[in-house]
């Protein structure tokens, strides 16, 4: 049986018309090699298969055929290849230079191509650095990196730079045509579009991907077995979730992106998708930008009718949520509850409420005659209700088209009130009496539940407890809260507290402040200790008042003491502060 190759080798390029992608790379090369202009020192940068060693054994071979008839030869013995992740020691690097003083026997140039040189350790560099300056004539030197900010500075300003690009999606799916078509398989161009999306722009990986999809399906390339071998989320899927969301079915759209988590998708991985395929959809309404939608000829048309039904604004505030749900996922507890809320978010987005059906109207849409209004007589008949503690002005309203047919009579079971009195002046409402307009059963029934209410209200009032007390038990209390307050750190609460005794007048405690300041904010945090107090001392009446000495006469302050005692009387944290860090005056 004969072995296999794989097509990354079998289908290298072997001159510089075949390289993909990196046309202005090698038109630069076939120039400098015609005019004479070729550098000693070349350096080839860029990311993972894209053609940096095929170029430099491209050239390698081209700069010695001239004058050599052979279109076959090879060269072999001119060129010499050195892997620098495994050969990156001074050593190797002392034995490649005292090679490079040997001149070639046949051919023109001996040409070096050290590959990972970026992977040459400190010493390796500054040993290569004086050779690769100074090159023997017949010496020619290919550096290649996929990390070319690992080199040293001295050693790139020696060596004229060449950065190679990532290979387009277009590209790539044509060289794969090309080679689909030299095996004689058959394929969609959306299949071919998949494989080069998933190869990320390099050559190599493009070619590894499709020997492994040919190996699943055989001679028969179809989009279907690429999703599925390859396992990827493709436009199909994001064009039935935008349905979904776009009619706001957000039972549906769980299941399916539930289904999606079933077949080992990843959640970051559709919400990053979601939102590439929102741009896509964007893409696609204006005709200057179409020519950046990258996707093949069927997707394209199910992009562009999916377009045409989704909004603008639609499509801004997805890709907004999607984003902020990318951003998110990595750091949530509930990766999936957090997808889910995107989701649903998403398909409320053009979700304008719950629409009405035409039987929960009062007037049938029967009533009304080619659209235009009915003209009504309008009976209105108060009645005038009292219960305990609500009155009820009900207003009765009956409409009675003219020139149509009456509306149906229905008749209705009604709760009659207690007591219905009829029409009488106005007289003067107990407190507490709320009085209502009413047009409907339930509104006479929810004034009731409001009565039921209140009175709930003021029986629970009532059950409150009200024992006596007397000043010593609130002064410890009192005491007992302000030293549990210290203990939590409260310290100036603590400290309005313990200014001054407060003073008991009935159940209304006063506590008298220095200034306004502190007074403020002894009221805004003073919910607490009032709670705490109406507990401790069984009564529910009891109130804190605070108050200024307004009568404090004012003083100057010259000593150092004086003027402590002044900040100290506007803010007495400030002797908690002094005794927390034991400072002086």
């Amino acid at each position: 049986m004969e072995q296999f190759i794989v097509s990354a080798r079998k289908y290298r390029p072997q001159t510089f018309k075949d390289v993909v992608g990196q046309q202005a790379i090698t038109n630069t090369l076939l120039n400098a090699i015609e005019n004479n202009h070729l550098a000693q020192a070349l350096l080839f940068t860029g990311p993972r298969g894209v053609g940096k060693t095929t170029c430099a054994r491209i050239l390698a071979r081209k700069i010695n055929q001239e004058g050599y008839d052979d279109p076959y030869e090879d060269f072999a013995f001119n060129v010499f290849e050195l892997d620098a992740a495994s050969n990156n020691s001074v050593d190797d690097i002392r034995s490649l230079i005292d090679q490079v003083r040997i001149p070639p026997q046949t051919g023109k140039y001996k040409v070096y191509i050290i590959d990972e040189v970026h992977m040459l350790s400190q010493a390796a560099f500054n040993a290569f650095l004086k050779t690769l300056e100074e090159p023997p004539r017949h010496a020619i030197f290919i550096l290649a990196t996929t990390e070319k900010h690992k080199i040293i500075p001295t050693i790139l300003s020696r060596c004229q730079i060449f950065d190679f690009k990532r290979i387009t999606v277009k590209d790539a799916k044509e060289h794969l045509a090309d080679v689909a078509r030299s095996q004689g398989i058959n394929f969609e161009d959306d299949a071919l579009h998949i494989i080069a999306q998933k190869a990320d722009g390099a050559m190599r990986d493009a070619l590894s991907i499709f020997d492994r999809v040919v190996s699943y399906c055989g001679n028969n390339l179809s989009r279907q077995a690429v999703t599925e071998n390859l396992n990827v989320l493709d436009y199909e899927y994001y064009v039935k979730v935008t349905d979904l969301i776009l009619e706001n079915r957000i039972p549906e759209l769980l299941l399916a992106y539930n289904d999606i988590l079933a077949k080992g998708f990843d959640g970051h991985h559709f919400v990053a998708g979601l939102a590439s395929h929102f741009r896509d959809l964007l893409v696609c309404k204006n005709p200057a930008t179409l020519v950046l939608l990258e996707a093949g000829e069927a997707a394209q048309a199910l992009y562009a009718s999916q377009a045409q039904r989704a909004s603008h604004d639609f499509l801004m505030k997805g890709i907004d949520l999607a984003n902020e749900c990318d951003l998110k996922y990595k750091v949530s507890q509930n990766q999936r509850l957090l997808t889910e809320l995107c989701l649903m978010q998403l398909a409320s987005i053009t979700f304008d409420g719950e629409k009405k059906k035409a039987d929960q109207f009062i007037i049938p849409a029967h009533y009304f005659k080619d659209g235009a209004p009915v003209i009504a007589k309008v009976t209105v008949q108060e009645t005038h209700i009292e219960t305990s503690a609500v009155t009820i002005d009900a207003v009765a309203v009956s409409v009675e088209p003219q020139g149509i047919a009456p509306l149906p009579t229905t008749e209705l079971e009604v709760d009659t009130p207690e007591e219905v009195v009829p029409p009488a002046p106005p007289k003067p409402e107990p407190e507490g009496t709320v009085k209502v307009s009413a047009l409907s059963l339930s509104s006479i029934k929810k004034m009731r539940e409001l009565a039921e209410t209140q009175k709930a209200n003021q029986k629970h009032a009532d059950e409150l407890p009200t024992e006596p007390f007397t000043e010593t038990d609130m002064l410890l209390n009192w005491n007992k809260f302000a030293q549990r307050l210290s203990d939590n750190g409260q310290k100036i609460m603590a400290t309005y507290m313990q200014m001054n005794d407060p003073i008991l007048e009935g159940t209304t405690i006063k506590l008298q402040l220095p200034n306004e300041g502190s007074k403020v904010d002894f009221d805004n945090n003073k919910l607490e200790l009032l709670g705490y107090l109406r507990g401790k001392l069984h009564n529910h009446d009891i109130v804190i008042e605070t108050y200024v000495n307004e009568s404090t006469e004012r003083k100057y302050a010259f000593t150092p003491e004086e003027k402590y005692e002044k900040l100290k009387a506007i803010n007495p944290a400030m002797e908690t502060l002094r005794r927390m860090f034991d400072l002086d005056i």
